[in-house]
């Protein structure tokens, strides 16, 4: 029996991500190219976009198609005519399929629409709020994507919480009640690490900074040195760095440059790079399966795992500044060894800002997120308190508070899109990278290397591509055939759990506290 339904489907499938992808390429351009009164403009053009994707993964003709390519495949099966790689592949594109499906049908497509167009008019006045350090500008933006997102998770109506029902296209199946049990040994380890590096004084006190064009040739360099493909990828600036991918061939990533923060560029296109990797080892062999629920990514706990890995186990480790420290002293940095570049990557002093924060700090930045954004949405904070309300939880748990809106609730791009559910997805990439590392060690130390650390020996050696190898086999093929712990049960062969991540930062303090 000919696959011809199946086909028909492929084809649909191809024309909405087809649709998909120019809806990311009018984002690309809002975020790194387009002029600021462009933005009502382009907020009617991604608003349309989006009512039509809505239409087409939720129309009676999508799920005719659908339908009678799950008759086919049943057909198939049954007939001996596909074998057991591809029954398992077939059967788990159907099942998401309808799930999205079943999702898409609930929702008005008014909804979408106004959804769409409240997102960029909310990063309009995101920008413009930051731009004037003043949170009153995006309020009424931020209060209309609330609304609208509380709205989205009534008309969905699954048997969750409004936070967990908004959270789920970023992290499916998570739950807050699995949240606390990962996050709650975090809470009470992170402020006492942080008090004992406070006693050890491991922050680095020193000012100095490079031109743009030098701190971006130290970036290119890095991408060159991890094997990137100018013919595939483009790197550009925008106000928050970000990775996208518009087609099989087509990876994006940004990045920025902050005054007096020299290292900031060079570890934040770590960090995006570590996602574009993620995408161009994912099982898209073709324009058609580019398409398909199975080659997309697992889930965006998923993805960070992979940037936070290329930005932290590696960028910030001991063996690349040993490796890399020439060239930033020839660039023009005061760094005079190894030892000096890798206590600049790592100040281990809590900071205000979560992007340019150090790895120990960085959890209690996400922590203080997501009990915001649950408590907007769930327990009756009002956007007008949340300013105040964030200022308090960081002077109460990080000892520091923000001069301006600026750096306080303006600093992130999240909730000017109304990604409620998305802040999470870090941390767990934290703990997920630190498991995922451990599970890479025992490997490679199979393969004969160094056993006290096998990862630092391929990064002072320069042989990345060994890492890359362990990820593109163990990690990026899998797509959504599961969900992000079932993932880490499979490869590390244990249940996701924060000792790994508490150990590795344990290790780490103890190293930098030593070579002080």
């Amino acid at each position: 029996m000919s696959a011809l339904a199946w086909q028909r489907l492929g084809d649909y499938l191809r024309e909405t991500q087809l649709l998909g992808s120019i809806h990311s390429t009018l984002y690309w351009d809002q975020n790194t190219r387009m002029p600021p009164e462009g933005s009502s403009w382009r907020g009617e053009q991604l608003s349309l976009l989006a009512k039509i994707l809505h239409g087409r993964q939720s129309n009676k003709h999508f799920e005719t198609l659908l339908e009678r390519a799950k008759i086919e495949f049943e057909h198939s099966r049954k007939e001996g005519e596909l074998d057991q790689e591809q029954v398992l592949a077939r059967s788990k594109n159907l099942e998401l399929l309808e799930q999205e499906l079943i999702r898409q049908k609930r929702l008005d497509p008014e909804l979408i629409g106004q959804i769409a167009s409240a997102k960029a008019y909310g990063y309009n006045l995101w920008q413009q709020a930051r731009a004037s350090s003043d949170f009153s500008i995006f309020l009424p933006a931020l209060k209309r994507l609330v609304s609208l997102r509380k709205e989205q998770a009534r008309q969905l109506n699954e048997p969750r919480s409004c936070w967990e029902t908004l959270a789920q296209p970023f992290e499916p199946d998570l739950t807050k009640s699995r949240l606390k049990e990962l996050f709650d040994p975090l809470r009470k380890r992170l402020p006492e690490l942080l008090e004992k590096i406070r006693d050890l004084e491991l922050g680095t006190n020193s000012s100095w900074d490079l031109p743009e064009s030098i701190q971006q040739e130290l970036c290119d360099r890095l991408l060159n040195d991890w094997g990137r493909d100018h013919s595939i990828t483009c790197l550009a600036r925008s106000p928050h760095p970000f990775s996208t991918t518009l087609g099989p061939k087509d990876f994006r990533l940004t990045t920025r440059v902050v005054p007096g923060q020299p290292l900031s560029c060079f570890l934040s296109t770590a960090h995006e790079w570590g996602h574009s990797l993620y995408e161009q080892g994912l099982l898209f062999q073709t324009h058609q399966w580019f398409a398909w629920p199975l080659g997309q990514a697992t889930s965006m706990a998923l993805h960070e795992s992979q940037s936070l890995f290329w930005e932290n186990r590696i960028a910030r480790s001991r063996a690349f500044s040993e490796r890399f420290w020439p060239f930033f002293e020839k660039a023009g940095a005061p760094i005079k060894s190894g030892s000096d570049l890798w206590h600049e990557m790592n100040p281990l002093k809590p900071s205000l800002i979560r992007v340019e924060a150090d790895e120990l700090s960085y959890g209690i930045h996400i922590l203080i997120r997501t009990d915001l954004e649950i408590s907007l949405l769930e327990e009756g904070l009002s956007v007008e308190e949340l300013p105040s309300e964030w200022n308090r939880r960081y002077k109460d748990l990080l000892g520091v508070v923000p001069a301006n809106d600026y750096e306080g609730c303006l600093q992130d791009v999240h909730w000017s899109e109304g990604q409620f559910g998305y802040f999470p997805s870090y941390l767990l990439g934290h703990l997920i990278s630190a498991q995922f590392s451990e599970a890479m060690a025992k490997e490679l130390m199979n393969l004969g290397l160094d056993q006290d650390d096998p990862i630092g020996t391929c990064i002072l050696n320069g042989k990345e591509s060994m890492i890359l190898s362990w990820l593109r086999k163990e990690i990026h093929p899998h797509g959504r055939q599961m969900n992000a712990e079932a993932l880490v049960e499979k490869v590390t062969g244990s249940p996701l759990s924060s000792k790994p991540f508490l150990s590795y930062l344990e290790k780490k303090i103890e190293m930098l506290s030593i070579d002080s």
